[in-house]
């Protein structure tokens, strides 16, 4: 611990916390008023983007459907997700909200940096060294989970849902609460899920979690990501459901890694290296 961090009294402490909060608040604001008067375009562009046959996804799993025939046909050039308002305020509320969690997820970096400046001062330096490149790990991870979440499972689930006909008198429209609600929801969902590795890791420094646990529930986890798997693309091809199971699977991998063995397992991999 620094001698910085020692000399400083609970009003410093206070006072650091203030001050870091206040420029959280500020970053968040410039962001959100940015995103607000750019929120037009981001929804032309960006956000409405996954509506139209013209989306990356659909475009690249078109030229894949014509040379995997057990693919689903994704080739449709008239497909379009129509979008409507009800009610005569929400554009203007939605844009505030939309700019707000967007405005989240772009100072995702610099807020954790903040929050790392701020308990940096209270670590031991081999602490410093762990707890660093667990921020980082975990930054780069929520990024990636919150890109596969617009990528690839928000306009799969979308696509499945805005073509799933109960009656050919009845035409699919989406509400914009609804929709929004739902592209917000499963992007950062993803990008939580994708913090599993983080959250081992940290449950193993806590003695919380072994890896014993990840090996003794395997099955029962590859079960559960299945299901879970069919229920955010509930399409029903193998190929959606294993492009979804894979990666959350491969986490649930990843997340043993990350955690420490128990006394025990060890010692049992000694001794069965000394008889060999």
């Amino acid at each position: 611990m620094s001698q910085q961090q020692e000399e400083m009294s609970f009003w410093d402490h206070l006072e650091a916390l203030r001050w870091t909060l206040f420029r959280c608040v500020i970053a968040l604001i410039v962001f959100t008023v940015t995103g607000f008067v750019f929120m037009q375009y981001l929804f032309d562009t960006v956000i409405l983007a996954p509506t139209r046959a013209d989306f990356i996804l659909y475009r690249v799993l078109c030229e894949l459907t014509r040379s995997i025939p057990l693919m689903p046909d994704f080739c449709d050039e008239t497909y379009h997700v129509k979008i409507f308002n009800v009610k005569l305020a929400s554009p203007f509320f939605i844009s505030m909200s939309t700019s707000f969690w967007l405005a989240l997820l772009i100072t995702f970096p610099y807020l954790v940096y903040e929050v790392w400046k701020f308990i940096s001062p209270a670590l031991y330096d081999y602490e410093k060294k762990n707890v660093r490149w667990a921020f980082l790990c975990g930054t780069i991870m929520f990024f990636i989970g919150c890109a596969v979440g617009y990528f690839f499972v928000f306009p799969m689930t979308l696509r499945f849902l805005a073509t799933w006909d109960i009656s050919v008198a009845i035409e699919n429209q989406s509400s914009l609460e609804s929709y929004v609600d739902m592209f917000i929801m499963l992007i950062f969902i993803m990008g939580i899920v994708f913090e599993m590795p983080l959250v081992s890791w940290l449950l193993s420094k806590m003695g919380l979690l072994t890896r014993s646990f990840f090996n003794k529930y395997r099955r029962h986890a590859i079960v559960g990501l299945l299901i879970a798997a069919a229920f955010i693309t509930p399409s029903g091809d193998p190929f959606t459901l294993g492009c979804v199971f894979l990666p959350l699977y491969g986490l649930y991998e990843l997340s043993a890694l990350f955690v420490k063995k128990a006394p025990k397992e060890e010692d049992d991999i000694g001794t069965e290296v000394a008889k060999t």
